[in-house]
């Protein structure tokens, strides 16, 4: 996929300021300059150089990506090749023949004719190679950011796979005993994925939306054992009007009751959102001592990935203990300007 070609530019020069790239530049340049002045009897030789080797960083590896947006590519034939020498030619040219004339300077070591033949040589693959390097690793981010994003959507379209089996397997058993409460399990369950699936592909979706899921869980759970916990909400008037990764706050509340309830830690969850300089936090907090991070755990480092992705490192998870044997995690979101 092609990349407009401002962006292609400007992204290309910040590329080429890297210490990896910026420090091979200069152990060729210097020399040259040096060079230039060395073997010069021109006094303006030194600048001269300069000036050809700013050219060089500025307008090489811009033209190589600009004319081979994704790579070399010679399907169109020769043309872009042609189009890109006689770039290089023409800018070596106007500053090692055009620039002495109009300025009467005498010949240098730089514009000698053997020279600028070089010159030209290493205009041509200098920027290829730098330009290739700049591409790869540009290509490479965004397929790093694709496969995060890809796995993060594989994980994301799939609930707890052991509160799904438990609650169907809950369902089948009303079905024997109470068809009413199975009806109302099943129908529950049915909204609750229909919801999900609707936000598998959107990266942010409406706080509002987002805590109509967490309801739809804890009142699944509580269909299943109605004395499994008591739900506390605390919800402003009107909700903040912020975007979160869709079932972000719906992990936490996942596990709000997989280590809380569902360990034999009975008591009250609770479900905040708050609005504090300038931030938003949404607050789960559940009954049990917090245990920390538990090895190999995927849920919270996954979520870690997803908050970063979806908002630009904006959005941050913080999990600790609570005080009185309780566990508390937020997620913390930067209100949007009015």
């Amino acid at each position: 996929m092609s990349v407009p070609s401002t962006s292609l530019v400007r992204a290309t020069w910040l590329a080429l300021l890297a210490p990896k790239r910026l420090v091979p530049i200069l152990v060729v340049c210097v020399p040259l300059v040096f060079t230039q002045a060395a073997f010069s009897r021109e006094p303006l030789a030194a600048p001269l150089g300069i000036v050809m080797c700013l050219a060089f960083v500025a307008l090489a590896p811009v033209s190589y990506r600009v004319l081979f947006p994704d790579g070399l590519d010679l399907s169109h034939g020769a043309v872009r090749v042609v189009l890109y020498s006689l770039v290089g030619a023409g800018v070596v040219l106007s500053l090692g023949v055009g620039v002495p004339k109009l300025l009467n300077l005498r010949p240098t070591f730089l514009t000698e004719r053997s020279s600028l033949a070089v010159i030209i040589a290493m205009f041509l693959v200098g920027g290829w190679g730098l330009g290739r390097d700049v591409g790869f690793e540009q290509r490479l981010n965004r397929l790093q950011a694709e496969a995060e994003r890809a796995q993060l959507l594989s994980l994301r379209a799939h609930l707890d796979p052991h509160f799904l089996f438990n609650t169907l397997n809950a369902i089948a058993e009303w079905c024997r005993i109470d068809g009413v409460v199975a009806e109302a399990a099943v129908l529950q369950l049915s909204q609750m994925l229909r919801t999900v699936l609707s936000g598998v592909k959107e990266p942010l979706w409406p706080l509002e939306k987002e805590l109509e899921l967490v309801k739809m869980l804890f009142d699944l759970h509580l269909l299943r054992d109605k004395e499994l916990f008591s739900l506390e909400l605390t919800l402003p008037t009107p909700l903040p009007n912020v975007k979160v990764p869709p079932m972000s706050l719906l992990t936490l509340a996942e596990n709000a009751v997989k280590h809380g309830p569902a360990k034999g830690h009975r008591g009250r969850i609770s479900v905040s959102v708050t609005r504090a300089a300038g931030a938003v936090r949404l607050r789960v907090e559940n009954p049990g001592p917090w245990g920390g991070a538990r090895a190999g755990s995927d849920g919270l480092p996954t979520l870690e990935r997803q908050l970063h992705l979806a908002t630009n490192g904006r959005a941050r998870l913080s999990i600790g203990p609570a005080g009185d044997e309780r566990t508390c995690a937020e997620l913390i979101f930067p209100e949007p300007h009015p």
